[in-house]
């Protein structure tokens, strides 16, 4: 199976469809990354379904946007853009931001862009403990 798509390609996909590529990486990332801070089951899955929900995602990339060039600001606002529903358990600003976030995962990822799409995700994991 050929997982390469040619950069052009990744241009014209909806960035709905890149957060949701992104949004796999992300429960992976978060899921591997709590394997160094607990083996228990019961936490392992109550910490991930915290990180990765759509109030979590809207604080970390408020948290980190500053970190963050130009062209991956604008990836977020295209997401951040996209028409789509948000569901019960966040507001709607909450949701289009979590979408703008995993958008721009799933750009990174398509792109085989995996060092800058693992520091992103650091600074999430960071940011996720982070207190206010």
């Amino acid at each position: 199976m050929n997982l390469d798509f040619p950069a052009e390609d990744i241009k014209t996909l909806s960035p709905l469809i890149l957060a949701h590529i992104g949004d796999a990486y992300f429960h992976l990332y978060i899921r591997t990354r709590l394997l160094q801070t607990t083996h228990n089951i019961t936490r392992l899955h109550d910490l991930s379904a915290e990180i990765v929900s759509a109030p979590a995602q809207a604080k970390i990339y408020s948290d980190i946007k500053n970190f963050l060039t130009d062209d991956e600001r604008d990836i977020f606002r295209r997401g951040r853009n996209a028409k789509s529903h948000a569901p019960r358990r966040a507001t709607v600003a909450e949701y289009h931001a979590s979408t703008g976030f995993e958008a721009l995962l799933g750009e990174l990822f398509l792109r085989k862009n995996l060092t800058r799409l693992n520091e992103i995700c650091e600074l999430a994991f960071v940011a996720a403990f982070k207190e206010d």
